[in-house]
């Protein structure tokens, strides 16, 4: 349990700083340690705040068949940097992108660290 808490951070730790590298409007201040931290207060902001807000955006989730989701989590992305003196975010639009940028490359670097990490079942 502990393990995949430790890995889907360093997942997010990733996809937070290959987003900062791509999207201009982006910015990480203060190394790898400030990088750690900003993932840990994106995870916790999506652990408390996210669940209600998409609850409260159901409805409206359910009409765009699922794209008011990434304003959520746009939305989630502007709240941590609001927390955060590490991370700096452009504009909605901006937010917007880096959220979705953030949204594929988690997705995709979990699934392979998910199965390179994997403990193999017994036979």
């Amino acid at each position: 349990m502990l393990k995949q808490l430790i890995l889907v951070w360093l997942v997010v730790a990733v996809a937070i700083g290959v987003t900062a590298w791509l999207a201009p409007s982006v910015e990480i201040d203060g190394g790898v340690l400030a990088l750690l931290g900003v993932a840990a207060i994106f995870g916790l902001v999506n652990a408390l705040v996210g669940p209600v807000l998409h609850l409260i955006s159901l409805p409206l989730t359910v009409i765009t068949f699922g794209l008011f989701a990434l304003v959520i989590n746009a939305v989630l992305l502007a709240i941590t940097a609001g927390l955060s003196d590490a991370l700096e975010v452009g504009g909605f639009f901006s937010v917007l992108v880096a959220a979705l940028i953030i949204s594929i490359i988690s997705t995709v670097v979990g699934m392979i660290a998910m199965r390179l990490f994997a403990e193999p079942e017994p036979a």
